[in-house]
């Protein structure tokens, strides 16, 4: 199921309402995927969903999901927003900001769990604990050979003193090493070592972990000549949690694989040419709105569906009248963007008979990372709206079109600040 197959009658009464280039999260889909996930797996592990993906699905997913991981204060403030139980968040990332680790803390008065992905951060959040006069629950993170996580030896060494921290529980520990992995062995060896490291910590310094946190990275099916792998690897992932002979909780750290079948981009045609016997179909969107993880050179093609405006669409929407260029032998266009640069091209020779000024390109499989990861603020274009959609509640407006040029300049700026 992907975002934009929704009921077509709504979707010839409403969708032509809101003006592109626009995302649409479909809620429906993204229910049906957790379902998915949760009957694969059932009860061999919890779900956490890693809010970076998209965080615009953050309200949806807060009955959905058993946990979110949180890698920034941005992350941090939208749950609060959002309204998610701070029983539920996971305080990772890099970076941790005392001020931000602070105020959470008392606040919340140490509900949720916090990693430690330094000796750094360990000692921040012993000084935390110990001025707030509160226990503060810990995943220590396992280093998979990049700058995220300690290395085995730190690890050991601070359980060998964990002591002297008697406000830090540490209650397990987190290993996460990439995204789009499609080796079922690979999962083994990464749980294998995740579980053989808590096993030999026990035997060494006695400390019982009931905590494995695994982000296994499994992929999403970009483009069309790629083979959609993704439930298959799902089931073996499942097997191999049957091997972790572990008697704690175990959660699987998840952002692409749940969001990314949700999502869909929306840009309309604006300008159609022939240029030295090329075709070029101009959109109002482009490559600041919407990126697919693998993409290079817009050489591949990402499932698109093409709908095509009819006259009453026409005076629903407000667009330049549909209206082909006088070259209709041309089937082979490169879709390009609304920048003014020459990497903005989203895709090359595709395949569109007969398009027109005002027709619809969505984008399809752009739930996770698009809406955040483009280069937004390039040009000083505006922001994309971000619409929800499900059947029981139809279209919603989640952000309105933003405009960027406010914050790429601001000519009072000198102003307000000798005001101040």
């Amino acid at each position: 199921i992907e975002g934009a197959e929704m009921n077509e009658e709504v979707k010839k009464q409403e969708f032509w309402n809101y003006q592109t280039p626009f995302y649409i999260f479909d809620t429906d889909v993204l229910a049906e995927r957790i379902r998915k996930i949760r009957s694969v797996i059932g009860s061999r592990a919890e779900v956490c969903y890693a809010m970076k993906a998209n965080p615009f699905l953050t309200g949806a997913l807060t009955q959905l999901t058993d946990s979110f991981e949180v890698c920034s204060p941005g992350e941090f403030r939208i749950c609060e927003r959002a309204g998610v139980p701070m029983e539920k968040i996971i305080m990772s990332g890099v970076y941790k900001n005392p001020e931000d680790i602070f105020r959470a803390v008392k606040t919340y008065e140490g509900k949720g769990v916090y990693t430690a992905e330094s000796p750094v951060q360990w000692e921040l959040l012993k000084r935390c604990s110990e001025e707030c006069g509160v226990v503060l629950r810990v995943l220590l993170r396992l280093s998979a050979g990049s700058q995220f996580g300690m290395d085995e030896e730190a690890i050991r060494k601070i359980v060998s003193e964990r002591m002297s921290a008697p406000n830090l529980e540490i209650e397990g520990l987190q290993l996460f090493s990439g995204t789009q992995k499609k080796s079922s062995k690979k999962y083994g060896r990464e749980l294998s070592r995740l579980n053989g490291f808590r096993i030999e910590l026990e035997k060494e310094y006695g400390w019982k972990a009931s905590r494995l946190e695994y982000g296994p990275g499994l992929p999403v099916a970009y483009f069309e000549e790629e083979e959609d792998s993704g439930e298959e690897l799902l089931t073996r992932l499942a097997s191999e949690l049957d091997a972790v002979d572990f008697d704690g909780r175990v959660v699987l750290e998840m952002g692409r694989f749940i969001a990314a079948s949700c999502g869909s981009y929306v840009t309309s045609v604006a300008d159609l040419k022939i240029s030295e016997g090329q075709g070029y179909c101009i959109v109002d969107g482009g490559i600041h709105h919407v990126n697919y993880y693998g993409q290079m050179m817009a050489m591949k093609k990402p499932p698109i569906r093409y709908l095509r405006q009819t006259a009453a669409e026409t005076a629903i929407s407000g667009d330049v009248a549909a209206k082909k260029p006088e070259c209709q032998a041309e089937n082979s266009w490169t879709v390009c963007g609304s920048l003014c640069t020459m990497n903005d091209v989203l895709v090359k020779q595709y395949p569109l008979s007969g398009p027109a000024i005002g027709d619809r390109l969505v984008f399809e499989r752009t739930g996770a990372y698009s809406v955040t990861e483009g280069i937004s603020l390039f040009l000083s274009r505006p922001l994309p709206q971000v619409l929800l959609y499900s059947e029981k509640e139809g279209f919603r407006v989640l952000r309105k079109s933003l405009p960027t040029d406010v914050l790429n300049y601001d000519s009072a700026a000198p102003e307000k600040q000798a005001a101040a």
